[in-house]
């Protein structure tokens, strides 16, 4: 079985892992203070840009739920960040990923 992938991204995540781009969070004001990028919490909601081909159990290959182009929420300090091309992406197990929004 093979991974599925969007053609921009060049990394194939192994077993149940997926790649997941974090969606830009509108920026906000609190009344007329400004809040700089650094006091800001990260997104917990994202796009998977790939998925592995599942994990093994029995020694029989369970398929992945989760799809490339859906947008999912995740915990807060979930997976590992990498940096590939300028862009920063998330990889975590499909188990951390806690819902589909619709």
């Amino acid at each position: 079985m093979a991974t599925k992938t969007q053609s921009s991204t060049k990394v194939a995540p192994l077993a149940d892992r997926v790649m997941i781009k974090a969606l830009e969070e509108t920026e906000q004001k609190r009344g007329a203070l400004f809040i700089p990028d650094t006091a800001k919490e990260k997104p917990q909601q994202g796009e998977i840009i790939a998925v592995g081909p599942g994990r093994y159990e029995k020694n029989v290959r369970v398929p992945m739920e989760l799809k490339v182009g859906d947008k999912v929420l995740y915990g807060k300090y979930s997976g590992t960040e990498v940096t590939i091309d300028a862009e920063t992406y998330l990889i975590l197990r499909e188990s951390d990923v806690l819902a589909v929004v619709a």
